[in-house]
């Protein structure tokens, strides 16, 4: 069983019955005129071509430690109120790693807000490997890990350039995502996505919510294949549609499918359930091409899988969904 997919069947039943309902109140696209939406694919690449070159973002490493201060810089030079949120982690196999969830803010006066988010860690094992030997290996993540935070990043320098913005956004990328159970080893419940499990529990200021949230994952294949996530779809159905027929409407129909995909657990199952705050999760999966991107978990997800018209499907997308509310 791949460790980030947990086929609940009870939860899969509640789910598919909740989809006849839902298909019903598919909410229409805003007809209200927008500003001009940017987005560069090309500053999402630079971005995240920046993240990669520093090497696996792995806890407790160097290369860690300069990302997490790039990333930090690079939000606070886009305009953004950025915070980090520090607690030391003790994860599954009982090592104790100090976690950086980093938190930029637009508009924080605004009590009407959307709440963006990726992970920003790298895998320390390359566990979907054929060759045993590369195994232990950290994962390079261009794609998983990378190209969520640079398309982020890209929508934070737009954002910071716009005065029109009509609710409050929050952009966080979560750490320690990526540091779940290996293939080889025994499963154990709750190991993956522990920097967001503790933002749940511990949010960056007390009563916060959102309408909703807006997870990307894998964002940056070429002919990514982007399905309804089924949790997404049984926790936060309003938000999923409403982002899928923007991008129909948009001319990206041929990234974001609307048909049903995987169950998966990422981030935002735990922002859905801990948090209370309705999520979504923008994740290239296919089962009928075989789950994830081909590289996902080896020591080949790196620029080479990187493309930026898929790039700019999502970052455009979700520029402007933010700027239809």
């Amino acid at each position: 069983m791949n460790k980030k997919i947990f086929l609940y069947t009870l939860l899969c039943l509640l789910i598919f019955s909740a989809c006849q309902s839902n298909k019903k109140s598919k909410p229409s696209i805003s007809t209200q005129p927008l500003p001009k939406i940017e987005f560069s694919a090309d500053s999402a690449y630079r971005y995240i071509a920046e993240q990669v070159a520093f090497g696996p973002r792995t806890p407790g490493s160097k290369a860690h430690q300069d990302c997490g201060d790039y990333l930090y810089t690079k939000m606070q030079s886009f305009g953004a109120q950025v915070q980090e949120q520090k607690a030391d982690i003790t994860t599954w196999d009982g090592k104790t790693f100090p976690m950086r969830n980093i938190i930029a803010s637009y508009l924080p006066e605004k009590q009407e807000r959307v709440l963006l988010f990726a992970h920003w860690d790298c895998r320390p094992w390359s566990d979907m490997e054929s060759d045993a030997k590369e195994r232990m290996k950290a994962v390079l993540g261009a794609n998983d890990g990378a190209s969520g935070v640079g398309v982020l990043m890209e929508i934070a320098r737009q954002l910071g350039k716009q005065n029109q913005l009509p609710i409050g956004v929050d952009i966080i990328f979560f750490d320690l995502e990526d540091y779940g159970v290996p293939d080889w080893e025994r499963d154990v419940k709750n190991s993956w996505c522990l920097g967001s499990q503790y933002w749940a529990k511990h949010p960056h200021k007390n009563a916060y919510n959102a309408r909703y949230g807006i997870l990307l994952d894998m964002v940056g294949t070429k002919n990514a294949c982007f399905m309804w996530e089924l949790f997404s779809k049984h926790y936060a159905s309003q938000a999923l549609y409403k982002v899928w027929n923007q991008a129909q409407a948009l001319g990206y129909g041929q990234y974001f499918i609307q048909g049903d995909g995987g169950v998966l657990t990422d981030d935002h199952l735990y922002i859905n359930t801990l948090a209370g705050i309705p999520s979504i999760d923008i994740i290239d999966y296919d089962e009928s091409r075989g789950g994830f991107f081909e590289g996902w978990h080896t020591q080949h997800d790196d620029m080479r899988h990187i493309d930026k018209a898929t790039l700019q499907a999502v970052g455009h997308t979700v520029l402007s969904v933010l700027y239809s509310e």
